[in-house]
């Protein structure tokens, strides 16, 4: 057994330590949507289907959503949409290759919304109840995710003279930041995007979470999803100008993710905000339905 700064060689097998804190983030996050699940007096099963269902579509649409929109370094090197799917199939780096790094959040929550989605669907599940609980459990997911990303050495900014700056190796640095004659390796620091969307993110989990402990029954259901989507949309849009590796929309130089982020802040501030100055209604007010094996402390709590 050989430990390597990015992976554990076992004879012929490599077991990236990106892979081991991505499922340890799914996992943890699971874990304690689950338990919000059985406070609530729902059952917790579900949120291991949920999950289930939401891998595989989630990893899929991860994927997509960065051949569609490519960062600057690839498309730097040829490797733009049109050449992702003409090397689809390519191992090294085409569109199919995604131990070879690249995988969005974007697509990853579209992906695993849709999976999750057609599994309430089939068990007759109340979206929004379960949207809540999960919208509570994610930012702890991409608080421990977002230090894969340290791993790789990949979501970093510009360089900058502050005592938490991180070094970047020479292969992993893009753009006139391969210079090392300009950002020589021992005395250039960059700014440690993955840390602050990590401390963000840990942040927002200990609001959400007191949020929905505390003030449920003030709250429609869906809300607390609503304010999982504004608070992200407002952090990832605002540390995109910080960003290096910049994923423009094709043929502009449009940040894509600025667009997504400001599009969803807006939108869903908006439904928010209407959905307060309205009456609930009685489909938006009623408690979830408890789970059978439930105790009597559970449901009402």
């Amino acid at each position: 057994m050989e430990f390597q700064a990015q992976l554990i060689q076992i004879g012929q097998v490599q077991i990236r330590y990106y892979g081991i804190i991505i499922v340890t983030a799914m996992l943890v996050a699971a874990w304690v949507a689950a338990r919000l699940a059985k406070r609530r007096g729902l059952d917790p099963d579900h949120i291991w289907g949920a999950l289930t269902w939401a891998i595989i579509p989630g990893i899929v649409f991860a994927r997509l959503w960065f051949v569609l929109f490519p960062p600057i370094s690839a498309v730097a090197e040829g490797r733009d949409t049109t050449w992702y799917f003409q090397n689809f199939f390519d191992v090294n780096n085409g569109a199919i290759a995604i131990w070879s790094g690249g995988l969005s959040i974007f697509g990853a929550v579209i992906g695993g919304f849709l999976g999750a989605y057609i599994y309430m669907r089939r068990n007759k599940l109340e979206i929004p109840v379960w949207l809540d609980i999960a919208a509570v459990a994610m930012p702890l997911g991409q608080a421990i995710g977002r230090w894969a990303n340290y791993v790789n050495q990949e979501l970093y900014g510009p360089p900058t003279n502050l005592p938490w700056g991180i070094s970047i190796d020479a292969a992993y640095r893009v753009g006139e930041y391969k210079s090392l004659v300009d950002y020589p390796v021992l005395e250039t620091r960059f700014h440690p995007l993955f840390l602050y969307e990590s401390l963000w993110n840990l942040l927002a989990f200990i609001v959400l979470y007191n949020i929905y402990t505390r003030y449920r029954n003030r709250l429609r259901n869906g809300d607390i999803v609503l304010l999982y989507v504004i608070q992200y949309s407002f952090i990832r849009f605002w540390l995109e100008f910080l960003r290096i590796e910049v994923a423009y929309l094709p043929g502009t130089e449009i940040n894509s993710s600025q667009v997504i982020t400001a599009l969803a802040f807006v939108g869903a501030l908006i439904i928010f905000l209407y959905r307060r100055s309205r009456p609930t209604t009685v489909q938006e007010a009623k408690p979830a339905k408890p789970h059978k094996a439930a105790t009597a402390e559970e449901a009402v709590e």
